[in-house]
């Protein structure tokens, strides 16, 4: 009953507070996810679902695998588009390969971030590159170098520091779309084989706030019209990673959710102090249990009274002898089979008493052996010389 109260009580207060957590109204998130599912500001979900317009096209397909997996499964028949929109793209050797194979043969790569793969970057002839910080960079200005694309003042982009640009090595096949106020280039189409990589290197632009922001909201269809209008893929596993909402596991989604997050950390470490905690409380006594006795001195002793008692004080004397002389086999490894003056001697050296008291000790018990009858007195005795010995020896 304990446990079920604890247990309900623990359980009430972690939904009370993910319920509390889920309804409070939610600070605006200023991250920079560039997710086209996200509604946040820097997310990209109003260019998503716009671009179909754009392109003429149906709808957009958004690809969750790598560049690699989803080019070499795609085999397109008719050319396409493939859109990136991140804060950095990440492509290993295979990925760069497959892509510049898929724009050699016609097809158009739209790239916008701010760090672009090395690789990329030596094959199509260009780099990424970012200036120290000024205070006036937030007051640069972005601008087409196409006349009919060109807005009076320019566009400014005031949550970007605009210290990033693009610098070109091959002007035969390079052509600069946009140039910031420095005149530095930050949008530049590549030409590779048949087909064009569109290098964009403001994606800040290309979110949700300046999407709908009526001073910016058409920067991101201009920089999108130079594709050609046909089918498009935006890619998301570079932000999302291969999973889609439908193929992810209910622990996936839970660390998703900040509320829900919290409540499952909550309820793990209510769990684990209850396992501490009312766990000891709760656990039963352990019995404490007393170590083995050695009681073969106490039936020895239980022995001699029954002798005693009985007046057979000859038999007594006997298992006295028989009993001390098995105590001198086991503790000191001495032959008592014949008892002499060396055994005395041994007597004397494995037990460290005087060679005196080790023969006087072997006289008596010499003359016990050969007594046929002893006596009430010849046990005492005896039995007082081998109490002396053994005071001795331990002495």
């Amino acid at each position: 009953m304990k446990f079920n109260r604890y247990f309900f009580i623990l359980l009430a207060f972690v939904l009370a507070y993910g319920l509390f957590e889920f309804y409070r109204p939610k600070p605006i998130d200023w991250s920079a996810s560039y997710r086209n599912t996200d509604k946040i500001p820097f997310g990209t979900r109003a260019l998503y679902e716009l671009l179909p317009s754009v392109m003429g096209q149906a709808s957009v397909k958004s690809v969750r695998l790598p560049v690699y997996n989803f080019l070499t499964e795609l085999k397109p028949v008719t050319p396409s588009n493939y859109v990136f929109v991140a804060r950095s793209l990440r492509f290993d050797d295979t990925d760069v390969r497959q892509l510049l194979r898929y724009v050699g043969r016609g097809n158009a790569a739209f790239l916008s971030a701010y760090y672009f793969p090395d690789t990329l970057g030596r094959v199509l002839g260009f780099r990424a590159l970012v200036k120290p910080p000024r205070l006036k960079d937030t007051l640069l200005t972005n601008q087409f170098t196409n006349p009919a694309l060109q807005k009076r003042g320019g566009y400014n982009f005031f949550h970007d520091d605009g210290r990033n640009y693009l610098v070109t090595k091959d002007a035969r096949n390079t052509v600069v779309l946009a140039r910031n106020s420095r005149n530095e280039p930050t949008y530049i189409q590549i030409r590779y084989g048949k087909g064009f990589f569109y290098i964009h290197n403001l994606p800040l632009a290309l979110t949700n706030f300046f999407v709908l922001d009526r001073k910016t909201s058409d920067y991101a269809f201009k920089t999108l019209s130079y594709l050609p209008a046909r089918p498009t893929y935006w890619d998301e596993y570079q932000k999302q990673g291969r999973f889609d909402d439908d193929e992810q596991s209910i622990f996936r989604y839970v660390l998703s959710q900040p509320a829900l997050t919290w409540a499952y950390y909550l309820l793990v470490v209510g769990l684990l102090l209850y396992a501490l905690l009312a766990g000891k409380r709760t656990q039963r006594v352990i019995p404490v249990v007393e170590p083995p006795r050695n009681t073969s001195l106490e039936f020895v002793q239980t022995v001699g009274r029954v002798y005693y008692q009985q007046g057979d004080h000859n038999h007594l004397g006997q298992k006295m002898i028989q009993f001390f002389l098995a105590h001198l086999r086991e503790r000191y490894g001495l032959v008592t089979t014949t008892l002499d003056s060396e055994f005395a001697e041994a007597l004397s050296r494995r037990t460290g008493v005087e060679l005196s008291d080790a023969q006087d000790l072997v006289q008596a018990l010499q003359a016990a052996r050969r007594t046929v009858t002893l006596s009430e007195e010849d046990v005492l005795i005896l039995n007082g010389k081998i109490e002396n010995f053994r005071q001795a020896v331990a002495n």
